[in-house]
């Protein structure tokens, strides 16, 4: 199976350095986070998709619906997709790095999830995805997913590391996975 991955484009959000993982929340793309999933769209546009999954913030639809133009296939909400659960909504990022820096791979803070509680939601939507017979999905999700992606299909990354990885808006990686 031939599997795209690709974060959602700058949003509202973004641009006011706030965290969001409640799909309530009206975080949106900005003027620039639509030219970018436009400009993904025309990149992925001879790609033979045969569905988009996405997480449940609204954000991953909209860049999802804006690639979907060239290739008109079934958009689908799987959870396991979600942003980290911050226990921070709506509040700066930097307060929750700044909350988590004693541990950050385990920190939980305000009913949040750990990095590495992430990660295991991430991997286990990974090993759902091993079983689809899709010839070719496309993936729209989040920085801290698009992080577990690359540790895990790059390899060589250590947890510890995982922060380290930066991935753009709009950014995509495009993996083989074994039938």
């Amino acid at each position: 199976m031939d599997f795209y991955c690709m974060r959602h484009g700058r949003t509202n959000y973004n641009d006011l350095g706030l965290c969001n993982d409640d799909p309530a929340r009206n975080v949106y793309l900005t003027e620039t986070g639509i030219v970018q999933a436009e400009t993904a769209a025309l990149r992925l546009r001879d790609v033979a998709l045969s569905r988009i999954l996405v997480s449940p913030l609204p954000r991953t639809r909209q860049t999802a619906e804006i690639v979907n133009r060239y290739h008109a296939v079934p958009i689908e909400v799987h959870d396991d997709l979600a942003d980290i659960r911050s226990g921070f909504e709506s509040q700066p990022v930097a307060d929750y790095f700044a909350a988590i820096d004693h541990d950050p791979l385990r920190a939980r803070i305000n009913g949040g999830e750990s990095l590495l509680d992430h990660k295991l939601r991430v991997l286990r939507f990974i090993d759902w995805l091993c079983v689809q017979r899709d010839e070719t999905l496309l993936v729209v999700a989040h920085e801290e997913t698009m992080r577990v992606f690359i540790a895990h299909f790059e390899g060589g990354i250590e947890d510890a590391q995982l922060r380290d990885i930066h991935v753009g808006n709009c950014e995509y990686r495009h993996y083989v996975l074994p039938r």
